[in-house]
């Protein structure tokens, strides 16, 4: 199934550097792998980076879906932008339930005035200004340093199909990222900030661009639910330290993490004690589920020396 849905770069031949860098990872490589630890059952994803190979298209439906139909067009030349947004799909299975598609939207190479001009006529569109107002009340609040990254939605149709939009926060520390997490409808501040604390070791620092994901749904006047993403590299002196506190946290939600523990190791080039930037991104979501918390590999495949673009 991801062979059908991956563009016809996944048949390149990798060599020392990637012919065309993507936004994905530091070292250019486009797709990441993560996996959320809630329920019974691990639910894992992968995540590529079309290269703009089907920028204007959905890998499953282009058609009447919840919202990806309304509001894709908004996103590319034909609307005014500067560009067509880089595009990125993912696909995620819990089992035994149904494969689940998402796609991203990246507005990371646009001015701001372009980024909420495109965001905020997707809102009103999908019926969802007042939610995305009462969100920009709570945070973005004078002297905040932060922007909007990505706008994303669930490729479905039904009640649950979600919109959701990424701000990369400047200098953060844990009470700000938290601050701006609890602008959704339900979030446990005080859960959330020692799930935070556990992943930096105490420091009240939230690292380098931490990520805050605010996600709405039909039918609501504020933003359902938040996440919060740590990079660890730059809260940890490697993988090994990274690996440790993720465990920790996991323990402390009722998730054993002898999973986590075992497939890290087995993505790892290496001892995981010399390993550096695999498990980059850990989130936590703190809205009345126990365990939820997702990891985010990164693969290191280029030559980061050879690196021609700063890439996040």
């Amino acid at each position: 199934m991801l062979r059908g849905l991956l563009p016809s770069w996944s048949g390149d031949v990798i060599g020392p550097k990637p012919a065309r860098p993507s936004y994905v990872a530091g070292d250019g490589f486009p797709a990441e792998l993560s996996v959320n630890w809630s329920g019974d059952h691990p639910e894992l994803r992968v995540l590529f980076d079309t290269l703009g190979e089907d920028d204007a298209d959905s890998p499953v439906d282009t058609g009447e879906t919840r919202y990806w139909g309304r509001i894709h067009e908004l996103f590319t030349t034909r609307a005014g932008r500067p560009s067509t947004a880089p595009l990125w799909h993912s696909v995620a299975w819990r089992p035994p339930a149904r494969i689940v598609h998402k796609s991203y939207f990246g507005l990371y190479e646009w001015p701001l005035s372009h980024r909420y001009a495109a965001v905020g006529e997707a809102m009103d569109r999908l019926g969802l200004t007042a939610a995305w107002d009462d969100a920009r009340r709570r945070v973005e609040i004078p002297g905040g340093e932060r922007e909007i990254e990505f706008f994303a939605v669930d490729v479905a149709d039904g009640a649950d199909a979600r919109v959701k939009i990424y701000y990369r926060n400047h200098d953060a520390d844990l009470a700000e990222v938290n601050r701006v997490a609890a602008a959704a409808r339900r979030h446990d501040a005080e859960s959330a900030l020692s799930a935070y604390r556990t992943l930096t070791g105490g420091r009240e620092s939230a690292g380098d661009a931490a990520l805050s994901c605010l996600a709405f749904r039909s039918g609501l006047d504020r933003a359902a639910e938040s996440t919060t993403y740590l990079r660890l590299p730059s809260l940890t002196g490697g993988d090994a330290e990274a690996v440790d506190r993720t465990a920790e946290l996991l323990r402390g939600e009722g998730v054993d993490p002898g999973r986590f523990r075992a497939l890290a190791a087995a993505l790892a080039p290496g001892p995981l004690a010399a390993s550096r930037g695999l498990l980059e991104l850990v989130s936590h979501r703190a809205a009345g589920r126990r365990g939820d918390v997702t990891t985010y590999f990164r693969f290191p495949v280029f030559d980061q020396t050879l690196a021609t673009v700063d890439l996040a």
